[in-house]
């Protein structure tokens, strides 16, 4: 069985990575068994193509070297999702495979989805079923999209399914849990084993505030990104700041001439998956606007402050480790100084640390597997 697997940005490595491993895992079992072997050709679309975004997390998440690196790079979404799909579909065509797995809400997820069914070839969504239901998010219509077109939606919480099913989505759909709480998992021990990133910022466990900014709603308007950063710099005269910022927010910060706002807080490049884990699980407090990192502020027992609306991730809210402020500077800062952990028991909403286990054993069998992509020209 041949699977190309699309990824192009942060957070898809990491779960790219889980998944991955798994498949060694399957192939080691299956050569014991005279099972079926999966074969795995990996596409980057190069979406992330900063070292800092990109090729660090290949390294140190071990992930197999991609055979294809389509280097398409930043562009406006329609420019760059059509550069992705042109250049997807003739490495499909040339390697024929079974199965096309695509990961999360990008573009390269969209241009991935399109090129395998224009071609026939069934289609795997791993964190299917998943809305904010905002539909001015470029995530929300990427995610949307690719599921209406998926035969396998792989979902990771109960109420992924049950949007898929108002949606009259029941096919194919298989509740697998979160790959990104795997990942989460197994990396923890290494993390606090190598990592040093505490040291070099002269962080105290529990005793700093870490963020993160980066989507478009926050940082193309400069009153919203004015009030998220005026928060973060009043909360820093009690507490330390730490925002890890994205080369695009850093260049719009220039743009709009906002570096005097961010006054104490402590401004740092993306760092290693590693280091923002340690990071992460070391914070008092996380403030965010970034999907992946609301939900690894719960796996690690963190209080979170996200900075939008509306989650994907209702579970973390309704159950008390995540708050919804947007940019309203009051909000953030009231949430940031009174976060705490809620007394109530967690819940393992995202699985039990084996998703990546149950997707491949899932994609396996999966019946649609078979069929041939269609090979001629679109007319």
């Amino acid at each position: 069985m041949k699977i190309v697997t699309i990824v192009g940005a942060r957070p898809q490595f990491v779960k790219a990575a889980a998944v991955s491993r798994a498949i060694g895992l399957w192939n080691i079992n299956a050569a014991g068994t005279g099972g079926k072997a999966i074969e795995e050709i990996l596409v980057h679309t190069g979406q992330h193509y900063d070292a800092s975004l990109s090729q660090v997390f290949f390294d140190e998440l071990e992930i197999p070297t991609p055979r294809y690196h389509l280097e398409i790079g930043s562009l406006p979404h329609g420019a760059q999702t059509g550069r992705m799909l042109a250049a997807i579909e003739p490495l499909l065509v040339e390697e024929h495979p079974d199965t096309v797995l695509v990961y999360g809400d990008t573009n390269s997820t969209l241009a991935g989805a399109l090129a395998a069914k224009k071609l026939n070839i069934a289609l795997a969504h791993v964190e299917a079923g998943l809305r904010s239901f905002n539909r001015r998010m470029p995530e929300e219509i990427n995610r949307v999209l690719t599921d209406r077109i998926s035969d396998a939606l792989l979902c990771p919480t109960t109420a992924a399914v049950t949007n898929l099913r108002r949606e009259g989505i029941q096919k194919g759909v298989e509740q697998v849990g979160d790959v990104m709480y795997d990942a989460s998992l197994f990396y923890r021990k290494r993390a606090r084993d190598t990592s040093r990133v505490l040291e070099r910022l002269e962080l105290e466990t529990g005793r700093f505030v870490l963020a993160t900014v980066h989507r478009a709603e926050n940082t193309d308007d400069p009153v919203r990104l004015t009030h998220i950063l005026s928060s973060l710099a009043k909360v820093a005269k009690d507490l330390p700041v730490v925002l890890a910022l994205h080369p695009r927010t850093r260049k719009l910060i220039a743009q709009h001439d906002l570096s005097a706002r961010l006054g104490r807080v402590q401004v740092i490049d993306p760092v290693a998956y590693l280091d923002m884990i340690r990071l992460e699980e070391s914070a008092r407090v996380i403030v965010t606007d970034s999907g992946g990192v609301q939900k690894e502020a719960y796996f690690f027992r963190v209080p979170c402050v996200t900075l939008r609306q509306e989650t994907e991730w209702v579970e973390t809210v309704e159950s008390g480790w995540n708050r919804l402020t947007g940019a309203d500077p009051a909000l953030i800062c009231s949430a940031l100084r009174e976060a705490q952990a809620p007394n109530a028991t967690r819940v393992e909403f995202y699985g039990d640390g084996d998703a990546a286990g149950k997707i491949v054993k899932y994609l396996s069998g999966y019946s649609f597997a078979a069929r041939a992509p269609q090979r001629s020209s679109a007319n």
